[in-house]
């Protein structure tokens, strides 16, 4: 399974003040991720809607952003990396967007919820 992850959307699911250092909260996400994707065997890519500054690097998970900042930016960019997948259908998008989850389900892209992921990644950390 392939695993194409809402950065923000999932960061987002805890209200702990992220937004008064979101590199920081990006960093932890990579983390977790990273920690899971280890674990699982889970292929991970993380989408944000612009690059990290400073850049945040993996060697477990593949992180990228959409090519220019913008609302739902991050979204289009999950569906453009999603439509370049030969295998669609064997891609899990994690967003609680519902427009998104819609776009990735016309995809052929199953959707695993923000919240209930994230308990995942982090039970697992």
């Amino acid at each position: 399974m392939r695993w194409l992850v809402d950065g923000m959307n999932v960061i987002g699911t805890r209200p702990d003040a992220w937004w008064h250092d979101r590199h920081g909260a990006m960093v932890s996400l990579v983390g977790m991720l990273e920690a899971w994707a280890a674990d699982s065997g889970a292929d991970v890519t993380v989408v944000f809607e612009k690059p990290p500054v400073p850049p945040i690097r993996s060697t477990v998970i593949t992180i990228a952003a959409a090519p220019r900042a913008g609302r739902d930016s991050a979204d289009d960019e999950i569906v453009r990396l999603l439509l370049a997948d030969p295998e669609p259908g064997a891609v899990r998008v994690v967003t609680s967007d519902n427009f998104l989850g819609d776009r990735a389900r016309a995809a052929g892209a199953s959707v695993e919820p923000a919240r209930p992921f994230r308990a995942l990644i982090e039970a697992d950390g």
